[in-house]
């Protein structure tokens, strides 16, 4: 795979991609407290990191990145290299970034490297943590994707994150 290949979303190692253009979005966006970033590692992979409280009607964190929109329908899954601290974590799909709902998918991380594979018709459609009943995503356009982590407690996390690509 090289940085040209319309199958990378994001590649962490690639020397024109670095953190900052991902976009934190905490639940400080509904009152929430929490608190997240996403930097470079030494290793040259991107972390996403922070602390959770469900205090004053929070409980979420995400890091989303948006793009020049790609037709994906050629493929039909999306891969992860990730390293995550066993924790469970959504990796969401927009097809338009002004699109108001995402596409959904969740994962457990291992606490060892791994990559997880999505398939596109599993992402279902979600708004503000309600499933819609909308058919789920029909692999044809992306122009978003979102890390999120909102498991309903307090707690800290870290993923760390390598490559996104499509197969």
């Amino acid at each position: 795979m090289t940085s040209q290949d319309n199958s990378i979303i994001y590649d962490f190692q690639s020397p024109q991609q670095n953190a900052l253009r991902w976009h934190v979005v905490n639940d400080g966006v509904m009152g929430g407290l929490s608190k997240s970033k996403i930097a470079l590692t030494d290793g040259g992979n991107g972390l996403f990191e922070g602390t959770i409280t469900t205090e004053n009607n929070g409980g979420f964190a995400s890091v989303k990145h948006s793009f020049f929109q790609k037709e994906v329908s050629q493929f039909n899954m999306v891969k992860l290299r990730i390293k995550g601290d066993g924790k469970s974590y959504q990796f969401r799909i927009k097809s338009y970034e002004a699109q108001q709902y995402s596409y959904v998918q969740e994962f457990k991380t291992s606490g060892e490297w791994q990559t997880i594979t999505l398939y596109f018709d599993q992402f279902y459609a979600s708004y503000r943590g309600n499933t819609l009943g909308r058919p789920n995503y029909d692999g044809k356009l992306i122009e978003e994707v979102t890390f999120l982590i909102g498991n309903k407690r307090n707690e800290s996390f870290a993923l760390e994150i390598e490559r996104i690509w499509l197969e």
